[in-house]
C-alpha cells in the first residue's frame, strides 16, 4: 500500500520477459501507484540507442521516470519507491532491519542473478553460457532459502519487504531455466503468499514453458 501518490503516473521502461523489470512493475502494483508502461525493444537494440542511453548509460531495463527523477537498476528503484511511497515496513528504518533487507538485495544481484536468472536467460534467449554453473548456484541458493523459509513467512521475517520483491520474479520463473521447484516446499508456499497479496501481477511466462 502507498502512503503517497506521485503527481503523475510513473513511467516504467521495461521488457515483458525481464525479471529485473518485473520486480519494479510488481512493486508499483502492490503500492497501487499509477504507472505508464513503455516497452523497450531489446531485440532491435532500442536500449542501445542514444535516446535510451541518456536515461541509463549502461543500456539496461528497467528505468523509471518519476517527475524530475530518472533512475535505473531494479534494486535501487525498489529502495527509492519504498522510501518515497511505501509504508516503513517495506524497508525497515532500524539498522538491523534495513541491513537484513539489504542482504537479500545483494543476493538478488549475486546468487539469484547468477543462478536461476542466468539459467533462465540461457533457455529463454538461447545464450551459450555456463549452464552447469548456473544450475549449481541455483540449487545451493534454493536449498538455503527453503531452509530459512521453514521458520518464517518472508525472507526478512514476519512481514513482506522489498527483499521478497527483489527475489520473487526469477525464483518463481526458475523452471523456465530448467530448475525445478518441486523439492522446495517452503519456497513454493512463500511464492503463494506473495501471489496472494492485493495488487499482485505475474510476469509474462516465456515460450519455453509455464512456471511451476
Amino acid at each position: 500500500m502507498s502512503i503517497a501518490q506521485p503527481a503523475k503516473p510513473i513511467r516504467l521502461y521495461r521488457h515483458p520477459l525481464s525479471g529485473h523489470a518485473h520486480r519494479v512493475e510488481l512493486f508499483l502494483s502492490l503500492l497501487g501507484l499509477p504507472v505508464e508502461l513503455v516497452n523497450v525493444d531489446l531485440k532491435n537494440a532500442e536500449h542501445r540507442q542514444p535516446e535510451f542511453l541518456v536515461k541509463n548509460p549502461f543500456g539496461q531495463v528497467p528505468v523509471i521516470e518519476d517527475g524530475a527523477v530518472t533512475l535505473s537498476d531494479s534494486t535501487a528503484i525498489l529502495v527509492y519507491l519504498a522510501i518515497q511511497y511505501g509504508e516503513p515496513s517495506w524497508l525497515p528504518r532500524d539498522a538491523a532491519g534495513a541491513a537484513t533487507v539489504q542482504r537479500y538485495l545483494s543476493l538478488a544481484a549475486g546468487e539469484i542473478a547468477y543462478g536461476p536468472a542466468l539459467a533462465r536467460k540461457i533457455n529463454v534467449f538461447g545464450l551459450s553460457l555456463d549452464r552447469a554453473g548456473a544450475e549449481a548456484t541455483a540449487v545451493q541458493l534454493l536449498s538455503v532459502l527453503n531452509e530459512q523459509l521453514s521458520a518464517q513467512q518472508f525472507l526478512a521475517g514476519k512481514s513482506i519487504t522489498i527483499a521478497d520483491i527483489a527475489a520473487y520474479s526469477y525464483i518463481a520463473h526458475a523452471p523456465e531455466g530448467g530448475i525445478s521447484l518441486d523439492p522446495y516446499a517452503h519456497i513454493q508456499s512463500w511464492l503463494k503468499r506473495i501471489e496472494a497479496m492485493p495488487g499482485f501481477i505475474p510476469m509474462q511466462p516465456s515460450k519455453v514453458g509455464l512456471v511451476r
